[in-house]
């Protein structure tokens, strides 16, 4: 392989899965790392012939084949797998297909959102059966293949792989809403447990977070396009509300984690939670469209309440940082010698 190849494929020769790759950000991901070379499994429930019977979701035309096409035409090879990541029994003979075929898994990417819709009143008015639910088509899914993904990967020989869990924000305070908290706060959580579990095998494993996305869903939402999204986010009232003017296509978070995937650095990430935006403005990527949207500047910007607004109970869940050692080395030996 030549070298200007290798710099435009960074990840050719790698094995790559996306769990929940039909639409939407899943698609975009796949797309991205198929982009960069990879090998894309592409995973999901709808297939030709049999769209979605309930659910946001009900009757779209979007299928794993489809996603799977889009991959090898981007440059990678797309391999489609009908899966329900609820079930066990799927997920183990998933894993053994991509290891009777390939041999080993690099990266996973659990983009495992079910088609939940948060319900913003409070907790005591909330269905616990679209809760529960939510809990288990999300929350659940990430563990269960999360732990067949890592038992592969830790056959690997050494050298770094990935386990990317996509969230809703890059923080852990409060979301509004019990159920879409817990879940999403929880995800984060899990790639941070997953991250100290796995540590020592350098596989990394982190939490990303898209921002605003122009999916298949939002685009039909808002009546809008790709070619007239802009003039929409402009004079549609509820689409100017939401902040659709700074949105992004699915492919965005997609090169988010295609970059994280290629550096080789990526374990001194390892249990943290990023913004595609935050990447973005690291790695120096565009958006497909050429432009770098930043949904973290746009809602301090516009939506500051939401940043500053006290808590209810005087307490607030932050994230921090460990200093790196040599930082810790310095700052000890500076205290001994005060």
């Amino acid at each position: 392989m030549k070298a200007s190849e290798t710099v435009k494929k960074p990840l050719a020769g790698r094995i790559a899965l996306v769990a929940g790759a039909t639409r939407g950000a899943g698609r975009g991901i796949a797309q991205m790392l198929g982009e960069a070379g990879a090998t894309v499994y592409c995973t999901g429930r709808s297939v030709r012939g049999t769209p979605p019977a309930s659910g946001v979701h009900a009757g779209r035309a979007e299928t794993i084949e489809e996603t799977a096409e889009m991959v090898t035409a981007r440059g990678g090879r797309g391999i489609h797998a009908r899966v329900d990541h609820t079930d066990e029994a799927q997920v183990v003979a998933l894993f053994e297909k991509v290891k009777a075929e390939e041999g080993r898994l690099d990266i996973l990417v659990n983009v495992l959102g079910g088609d939940t819709q948060a319900e913003w009143k409070p907790f005591w008015k909330q269905s616990l059966d679209k809760g529960l639910r939510w809990l288990s088509t999300e929350l659940f899914a990430h563990i269960i293949t999360s732990r067949h993904a890592a038992a592969l990967m830790c056959e690997r020989k050494p050298k770094n792989g990935l386990i990317v869990c996509v969230t809703d924000g890059d923080g852990v305070g409060y979301r509004g809403s019990f159920f879409f908290d817990l879940v999403k706060v929880s995800t984060i959580r899990l790639a941070y447990a997953l991250a100290e579990e796995l540590a020592p095998k350098r596989i990394a494993a982190v939490a990303i977070s898209p921002g605003f996305m122009r999916t298949e869903w939002m685009l039909d939402h808002f009546g809008a396009t790709e070619e007239n999204w802009r003039e929409v986010a402009e004079t549609n009232p509820s689409a100017k509300s939401f902040g659709f003017i700074a949105s992004e296509t699915p492919c965005f978070v997609g090169r988010a984690i295609a970059a994280l995937a290629a550096d080789a650095r990526v374990m001194q990430k390892s249990g943290g939670v990023y913004g595609s935006w935050t990447l973005s403005d690291e790695y120096g990527f565009t958006d497909v469209d050429g432009n770098r949207p930043h949904m973290g500047r746009y809602f301090e910007e516009h939506f500051k309440e939401m940043f500053n607004a006290p808590t209810k109970t005087g307490f607030r869940w932050k994230l921090e940082r460990d200093a790196p050692p040599a930082q810790a080395k310095q700052r000890a030996r500076a205290k001994r010698a005060s």
